[in-house]
């Protein structure tokens, strides 16, 4: 019965002016009372301050600085083999497989559609049917920077402007279309492996989502699908290593990450298992594109 009431009642909450607010919140310099909420979400969420770069809860301004704060490089080291492809995130894995088609499975008795998740673009889908996903949710605690689970070209960009309701796994389990109804941001990738698209999912008081090479992505201005599109030989062209860090969310949310047909296999995923950025997530089954 609680479940269900924790479930029910995102529906008729102002999931939008409650993150909102949050959001002015997070961004203020407010001097003791943002040590003072840094130090309860600390001791809270057990938060182990010892991976980051400044551990001192006082060296953050800002909630937000904090949330995003920057982690050891040694703590997160990326593998290095060619075939590897790596975890992205800090998180723990939702769920993984195969795309049928163009439907992806979100929890026992709930698939969505791969087309709507990227923004209602058929010819973004078109190379990701029949082809491979895995779903990382951040917890609170979770260090929350993205990055790139293999090398990449940015081609596009897609805003989609959506509900905001809670990513974890009871939701998951209970909501429809979580993911392809929530607020995110679509980025798609040209690799030595085919096209990966990489889409960072809003959730209920999630501030903001950032990316290294935008800035700011939500919230925006107007309701509509914003789509952007990227010069591939361009001096302006981004282009990014494995592991170089390309988004983060300013409070917690999720991870989807899709890969062409045949391209790759998973490296020992379950769901529920924790996920560190820079672990193996996959293998490469086929060669290399020279």
């Amino acid at each position: 019965m609680l479940d269900w009431f924790k479930v029910n009642l995102q529906y008729i909450s102002p999931k939008h002016l409650m993150s909102r607010l949050v959001g002015k919140l997070a961004a203020a310099e407010a001097g003791g009372l943002t040590t003072f909420l840094i130090k309860l979400f600390i001791k809270f969420y057990k938060v182990d301050m010892s991976e980051a770069i400044y551990p001192n809860p006082e060296h953050y301004k800002t909630f937000n600085d904090f949330f995003t704060r920057a982690y050891k490089p040694e703590v997160r080291p990326i593998a290095p083999e060619p075939d590897t492809i790596v975890q992205a995130v800090d998180g723990a894995v939702s769920q993984f497989g195969t795309i049928h088609q163009d439907s992806i499975f979100q929890a026992k008795g709930h698939d969505y559609s791969l087309t709507t998740l990227l923004g209602g673009k058929p010819e973004l889908a078109k190379p990701f049917k029949n082809g491979k996903f895995a779903t990382i949710y951040l917890a609170p605690r979770d260090y929350h920077r993205i990055h790139m689970p293999y090398e990449g070209t940015l081609t596009d960009m897609v805003y989609v402007p959506g509900d905001l309701f809670s990513v974890n796994p009871l939701t998951a389990a209970n909501v429809p279309n979580l993911f392809a109804r929530n607020e995110r941001v679509v980025t798609i990738f040209d690799t030595p492996v085919g096209k990966m698209a990489v889409v960072l999912v809003g959730a209920t008081i999630v501030a903001s989502i950032e990316t290294v090479w935008a800035g700011t992505i939500t919230p925006p201005s107007g309701k509509n699908v914003q789509h952007w599109q990227y010069e591939q030989d361009a001096e302006s062209s981004v282009k990014l290593a494995k592991g170089d860090e390309m988004g983060r969310f300013k409070l917690g949310s999720t991870v989807i990450v899709c890969f062409e047909p045949d391209k790759v296999n998973f490296t020992d995923l379950a769901p529920g298992q924790v996920t560190r950025l820079g672990r193996p997530m996959a293998t490469i089954t086929q060669a290399i594109d020279d």
